[in-house]
């Protein structure tokens, strides 16, 4: 683990595993906090700059590049710890 140039913790994983364990990415919170913003899903897209691929993969709890998470946190003025968790299956 190491933060980048804006300070958001980054979680290196490849193909969702990490040691032998298989990760699952929920974003509840993403979702939930979007409530209580009074936004949809479309007016995140454009005003994070992302594609509509990456909310898709979001919205099935697939992983996403780092980037977009950077961006939507952005656009809603929160943390990493704010719209996504990653939960260790065993």
């Amino acid at each position: 683990m190491y933060y980048n140039k804006i300070n958001y913790l980054i979680f290196s994983t490849n193909n969702s595993e990490m040691k032998g364990e298989k990760m699952t990415y929920s974003y509840n919170k993403l979702w939930k906090l979007m409530i209580d913003k009074s936004i949809n899903k479309t007016t995140l897209r454009q005003e994070a700059g992302i594609t509509s691929n990456a909310m898709a993969k979001m919205g099935k709890n697939q992983p996403v590049n780092m980037e977009v998470l950077a961006k939507i946190c952005h656009a809603l003025e929160c943390g990493l710890e704010d719209i996504v968790e990653i939960i260790d299956e065993e």
